[in-house]
């Protein structure tokens, strides 16, 4: 017998994720990506983390999440200290994680009804 958790229609969850490919709903998407449990910006500009600016997270902190995570990649590197203070000064939480950790919480986070987003960078 297979246990799933049933999330309501409208929330999106991380189904899977690989260092290419992340597995949103029903949808897969190959490019660096920004979401939180129902809204999606594909195609993130951001390719690396030494690339990312505060002002690429404009949009996540317009959905006024309680704390934002940043997937990294296979392995945890941590970005500039700015996107920190950009956080922090707006009352959102800011974490960096691998790709997966951050894949895991966000599914976590939405499933108890927090405000989340989540930044993948894909390809890192």
């Amino acid at each position: 017998m297979k246990f799933t958790r049933e999330a309501p229609s409208n929330i999106q969850l991380v189904r899977s994720h690989s260092p290419t490919e992340i597995r949103l709903g029903d949808r897969a998407l190959h490019a660096s990506c920004l979401f939180n449990a129902t809204e999606l910006l594909e195609n993130w500009p951001p390719q690396s983390i030494e690339a990312l600016t505060p002002e690429d997270f404009a949009v996540a902190f317009a959905w006024q999440p309680e704390i934002i995570l940043l997937g990294t990649g296979e392995r945890q590197q941590f970005p500039a200290r700015t996107l920190y203070a950009a956080a922090l000064s707006r009352g959102i939480g800011f974490e960096v994680m691998d790709t997966g950790a951050a894949c895991r919480t966000f599914n976590v986070l939405v499933g108890e009804s927090r405000r989340v987003a989540a930044g993948i960078i894909l390809g890192v």
